[in-house]
């Protein structure tokens, strides 16, 4: 008798655990609680998808920090090689950036998903979208459905329910009182890759907000980064920032605020830009003579006037030394639905190596739900595809070891 099993999700890792056991002859159902699937896969490529990034296998698991341990035999199964060679099996053919990021030739999710959709619905897998999970009634799971509650038995269940963040595209966390319901530890869900809140002036916020600071240095703890960042109306974001938004955020915290130092002008040492500051200027304004000597106008002038205010652009030693090194006082991250992803999640030690929950046989776990996080760069779909995966792989060993 096949083995029916229930994914529940319908995310990137919750079809990829679909995948691995639709190929090995199961029956599978996936449930998920929004109209269609993959919505937040979907959004993600709206600026061209970020499949995986091309560097060495050994820099890319630094990216998970202190979870490299746990993800590591998952990503080594199923690495950016191996996600480059399932996405050819898809049609869809992939290029290295400038970067070392990967995308896909078209730079686009919808043909991806559609291509993966049409091959598990071609291999049986049947999808449930409107089905809230509800948790469990003994072992039956309970779904909230558009035609009331139901109660569906199965061998086996994957978890790929999403972490917090963009709760409009599905990933609400409401997962997470259920388990604890049933004493599985949860860290609790946190933003990651997030901007952050400073505190603008009114004046500096009407007229800066939006705007991109470009070729910068960013210094925090022990960690530098060139890139750049956007001005918001509350603070700052980007992609600079949501490198280091998982130290800040931990430091905000313990200590209530965080600095991060940036540099202005990376390319200039200290000693020239000093010279250039203190050079006299005449007749001419601190603006023009900024403008002229160094080449600074606009947001990041602007940036100097609101961190610095006047007495502090009037000391030009002091002016000098924020050029280099200008300290931006963090004091809050933005909200987890604004997040582009979510730290916290499932702890790992309620997992097997197979990540089947050691409380609940026959339930595995994958995804975003799960306790790690990584940065922007392809590194956040790499995992959810590779813990699929394993999830997927974990799901069949335990069903195989079972009495029939």
């Amino acid at each position: 008798m096949t083995a029916r099993v229930a994914v529940i999700g319908g995310g990137p890792a919750g079809l990829m655990a679909a995948e691995v056991l639709l190929d090995a002859g199961m029956a599978v159902d996936l449930y998920d609680h929004m109209p269609s699937l993959g919505r937040k896969f979907l959004m993600a490529g709206k600026g061209g998808l970020n499949l995986t990034h091309s560097e060495p296998l050994g820099d890319f698991l630094t990216r998970y920090g202190d979870r490299r341990r746990q993800m590591q035999p998952l990503l080594e199964a199923f690495d950016p090689a191996r996600l480059r060679q399932w996405t050819a099996t898809l049609g869809v053919d992939t290029f290295v950036g400038s970067s070392g990021r990967v995308f896909p030739v078209d730079k686009k999710a919808a043909p991806l998903l559609r291509a993966w959709l049409h091959r598990l619905r071609t291999a049986g897998l049947h999808i449930h979208v409107r089905h809230r999970w509800l948790g469990w009634n003994g072992h039956a799971l309970r779904f909230a459905t558009p035609a009331g509650e139901s109660g569906l038995k199965f061998d086996a269940v994957v978890l790929a329910l999403g972490g917090g963040s963009w709760a409009k595209l599905g990933s609400d966390g409401a997962w997470v009182p259920i388990l604890i319901q049933q004493d599985i530890p949860v860290a609790p869900l946190k933003p990651a890759n997030c901007g952050f809140d400073v505190g603008w002036s009114t004046h500096f916020r009407e007229r800066c907000a939006g705007q991109a600071v470009k070729s910068v240095l960013a210094h925090f703890a022990d960690r530098s980064q060139r890139g750049e960042f956007v001005v918001t109306a509350t603070g700052i974001e980007g992609g600079l920032i949501y490198a280091f938004s998982a130290a800040l955020r931990d430091s905000i915290e313990a200590d209530g605020s965080a600095t991060l130092e940036v540099d202005l002008m990376p390319d200039w040492n200290a000693q020239r830009v000093l010279a250039e500051v203190t050079r006299p200027r005449g007749s001419r304004s601190l603006s023009s003579h900024l403008q002229s000597r160094l080449g600074l106008t606009g947001v990041k002038a602007g940036l100097l006037r609101e961190c610095l205010g006047a007495p502090g652009m009037n000391d030009l030693p002091r002016l000098a030394t924020s050029i280099k090194a200008l300290p931006l006082r963090l004091i809050a991250a933005r909200p987890l639905d604004e997040a582009i992803s979510s730290a916290g999640g499932v702890d790992f030690a309620a997992l097997d190596a197979t990540l089947m929950l050691r409380e609940r046989p026959g339930v595995f776990c994958a995804g975003e739900m799960l306790d790690w996080e990584a940065p922007t760069g392809g590194y956040l779909l790499t995992a959810c595809l590779a813990s699929g995966a394993a999830a997927g792989r974990g799901c069949l060993a335990w069903l195989q070891s079972q009495p029939r």
